[in-house]
């Protein structure tokens, strides 16, 4: 029997910008458009308004997610040239820091006064940064990353109701696109699960209904106006 176990939170930078990306897609685009086909609009109009939602929601995804991204990356380098200001000033202060934080976690001191030695001599920096701060390299923020991944599958998502919008008929519209998004929405909900290692059913649920809550919302509104206009 293996004992090999495949932890996953290496993945949590990019699939947290994935799963944003193209829940958002599918979600924004397909309310977009049945909220504009609910309005009583022309079937050109419908699939341009789509497009539209496509272009900008990708890019100010990408825009938003690198920002965010850069802003926490900009704490982290902060954070770690203080860090390194400090080791190099108050070498023994941050050695009993270390110290005090093994202590904390069920070290004996004696054991604890070992490790941070040991550690500190190996790479003082990463090892204050992990145990102290909190960063590791698997966690690091990644903008461009980031930004890629989010706009790239936001595309992905936002083309699916998009396809499903251009092929039906204007009359079928609604509900053709509504029902296949929820289908995507609880697909992508359950993959994200997969790759995360959570309960796939909660999750494929717990999109769906958002999802679904804001086309019935965003149709209702086009709906609204359109019976006012």
């Amino acid at each position: 029997m293996s004992l090999h176990k495949e932890h996953r939170t290496h993945r949590v930078g990019w699939l947290r910008a994935a799963v944003l990306g193209a829940n958002d897609g599918i979600v924004s685009t397909a309310s977009l458009v049945i909220g504009v086909a609910a309005a009583d609009t022309a079937h050109q109009s419908v699939l341009l308004a789509g497009i539209a939602g496509l272009v900008a929601g990708a890019m100010s995804m990408a825009a938003g997610e690198y920002v965010s991204v850069s802003s926490q990356s900009d704490t982290e380098k902060a954070d770690l040239e203080m860090e390194k200001r400090s080791l190099e000033k108050n070498w023994d202060y941050e050695r009993d820091e270390l110290t005090k934080i093994y202590i904390e976690r069920g070290l004996t001191p004696q054991l604890a006064d070992e490790v941070s030695a040991q550690l500190m001599a190996h790479d003082a920096l990463e090892t204050h940064a992990r145990d102290e701060i909190g960063i590791t390299q698997g966690g690091k923020a990644r903008p461009i990353q980031a930004a890629l991944a989010s706009a790239g599958t936001f595309t992905l998502g936002a083309a699916l109701p998009l396809l499903a919008a251009w092929m039906a008929p204007l009359a079928d519209l609604i509900a053709s696109v509504a029902g296949l998004s929820i289908v995507f929405l609880a697909v992508l909900g359950g993959v994200a699960a997969r790759a995360g290692g959570a309960p796939v059913v909660k999750a494929s649920l717990r999109v769906g209904f958002w999802g679904a809550l804001a086309m019935a919302m965003t149709a209702a509104v086009g709906h609204l106006f359109g019976v006012v206009a």
